[in-house]
């Protein structure tokens, strides 16, 4: 069962909320019950934390990076409260030197905005194959655009929590239903013990 908690009132923009329907659609589509927390928009985990003080589960920072010839993405999830190393992330993940993503890219290869990362833009990274507006440099042997690494960490958390593709909602969901949502995509992802301080 899905529930939905206003923790604040006010205006959330059409397109705002198309891009958190489109999460929530798909996650009902495929019977994935979810909380739904909203709240103003959350550019920051220090200004998240406030918000998220309440909420039962591990919230996540989620970080979007390219490689240097820029025809690799990786999307980066960890808990956030943690700092990440981008050098030791580079030699931990051996996919040599790592940039943010410009927010083209984020938009392209997600569907997000900077300040709204999230693995639920995944969605996005499906059924690529064939399709004109997508570079097959760009894609993997498996036909997406995205590998995930997720934090060792991650794994003992019951309940964990991302933004909906905009940062004015928060939608927690359990692990294991986490691990069917990724299923469902069908891209590569992999548990690594990052260096983080």
């Amino acid at each position: 069962m899905s529930s939905e908690t206003l923790e604040n009132t006010f205006e959330t923009a059409p397109e705002q909320e198309a891009r958190i329907r489109e999460v929530l659609d798909f996650l009902e589509k495929h019977a994935i019950p979810y909380e739904i927390y909203r709240h103003p928009p959350l550019p920051t985990i220090e200004i998240a934390l406030e918000y998220w003080k309440t909420i039962q589960a591990t919230h996540c920072k989620n970080l979007f990076f390219r490689n240097h010839k820029g025809n690799r993405h990786y999307l980066v999830s960890f808990e956030c409260r943690k700092n990440l190393d981008i050098h030791s992330l580079e030699h931990q993940l051996h996919q040599g030197k790592l940039s943010f993503a410009s927010p083209e890219r984020m938009w392209r290869c997600l569907g997000l905005k900077p300040g709204s990362v999230s693995p639920f833009g995944l969605i996005h990274d499906m059924e690529l194959a064939g399709r004109e507006d997508v570079n097959p440099k760009e894609l993997y042997e498996n036909g997406h655009r995205v590998k995930f690494f997720l934090d060792k960490d991650l794994q003992k958390a019951e309940k964990i929590s991302f933004h909906p593709c905009d940062n004015t909602a928060s939608v927690v969901v359990s692990r294991q239903d986490f691990l069917r949502f990724l299923d469902l995509w069908g891209g590569e992802y992999e548990w690594t013990e990052f260096t983080i301080g």
